[in-house]
């Protein structure tokens, strides 16, 4: 693999992402391409990290990758939100007034 990410750079990649192989694999690939390394569970050694931002929001909940840290639990956020929109429009509930439109009722002004 090292062998194959520097003629890779040799043959004029700007850069290369790392994902998902050993550190010490990446620390060494890293080490030894001129150009910048990007790290998806590859190694803090790396010049940069991607962290998909689905996996960072804890959207996807199904399969959790080992270089994967969740930083929150938004998908069961959405989830809940969605459930419960579903539920005020089903008893109709929502839209209420104040989320409505009168026909004759003025928009207010624009700053400025």
């Amino acid at each position: 693999m090292s062998r194959d990410g520097v003629a890779i750079a040799e043959a004029g990649a700007f850069s290369l992402v790392i994902e998902g192989v050993a550190e010490s694999l990446a620390r060494e690939l890293t080490a030894a391409v001129a150009v910048p390394t990007i790290g998806i569970g590859g190694s803090p050694a790396c010049d940069g990290q991607i962290l998909v931002i689905d996996d960072m929001l804890g959207l996807f909940t199904e399969f959790t990758p080992k270089f994967v840290k969740r930083y929150r639990r938004l998908g069961d956020e959405i989830r809940a939100a969605a459930r419960e929109y579903a539920e005020e429009v089903r008893q109709g509930r929502f839209p209420a007034a104040e989320h409505t439109y009168s026909r004759y009722q003025t928009r207010p002004k624009q700053a400025g």
